[in-house]
């Protein structure tokens, strides 16, 4: 007993300075990669580099500095470096076997980057999701909702979806219909539309002129279309604008928005 004695405290006694290399190694590794990271925040931002492409590279970095410390600090442990290579390369292997979808996240992320179908701050469609980009990480693009919840969809399956870019322009067109009585003058009920549109200062003229016209002979209502080019991202303000002003002037000149109504005859 107390031979084992002996030896274990001879054994740690000799192992102690490369367990005090590695831990000092891991700790002025964590601190580096804070420093680079900062120092690449900074120099990215002086260049006005894209923020998208800002917030990925830095996933990236991050990822790949912690691994050159682990192995940095395994290799202080005396941990033989082909001990370690080989380590790795099992490990690479097998993780990349059963982690096959995380890695399709990675080339997914690197497929975003490059092919840029969008950038943080748009407001986007992916399936079934949609919100304003807010990262784009090493596996994961992130989406905050109207709501503001967080959706996290993998890079992978962004890559493969199909993407609507809701904001990608600067303006947007606008499409509102109305319904009249078949009783009320419809010239009138599209001089008021347009004296509306003319009221607004942010309406945009191109590519096309405001457009006001008779769309189609409902069954209970003559439809009006009014078609507009906007700021984008005045759109939702602008639309509930109109649609409370086209009611009230509607109101004050007599023209009724109808229910829906059925006309029963009998025979006799």
């Amino acid at each position: 007993m107390i031979f084992l004695s002996d030896k274990f405290l001879n054994w740690l006694e000799e192992f102690t300075p490369h367990l005090i290399a590695a831990a000092v190694i891991f700790l002025l590794g964590i601190l580096l990669d804070k420093l680079v990271l900062k120092v690449m925040h900074k120099g990215l931002s002086m260049r006005r580099t894209d923020v998208t492409i800002h917030k990925f590279l830095t996933s990236v970095v991050h990822t790949v500095l912690l691994i050159i410390i682990i192995v940095m600090a395994l290799s202080a442990l005396q941990v033989p470096m082909s001990s370690i290579v080989a380590t790795i390369g099992a490990a690479g292997l097998a993780i990349g076997l059963a982690l096959q979808n995380s890695l399709s996240n990675v080339a997914g992320g690197f497929i975003i980057l490059f092919s840029k179908p969008f950038k943080c701050g748009d407001y986007v469609k992916i399936g079934d999701s949609e919100g304003t980009v807010d990262a784009i990480s090493i596996l994961y693009t992130t989406l905050k909702t109207l709501e503001n919840k967080m959706i996290f969809i993998p890079n992978g399956v962004v890559s493969q979806s199909t993407i609507t870019n809701i904001t990608a322009d600067d303006k947007r067109r606008l499409e509102l219909k109305f319904s009249i009585s078949y009783n009320d003058d419809h010239n009138k009920a599209m001089a008021i539309l347009r004296e509306m549109l003319n009221d607004e200062p942010r309406v945009i003229n191109e590519p096309d002129k405001p457009l006001v016209a008779v769309c189609e002979h409902g069954a209970s209502a003559i439809i009006l279309i009014m078609r507009v080019w906007i700021p984008t991202d005045a759109y939702w303000e602008i639309r509930y604008k109109f649609l409370k002003e086209a009611k009230e002037r509607f109101d004050a000149n007599g023209i009724s928005i109808p229910f829906d109504q059925l006309d029963v005859h009998i025979s006799k």
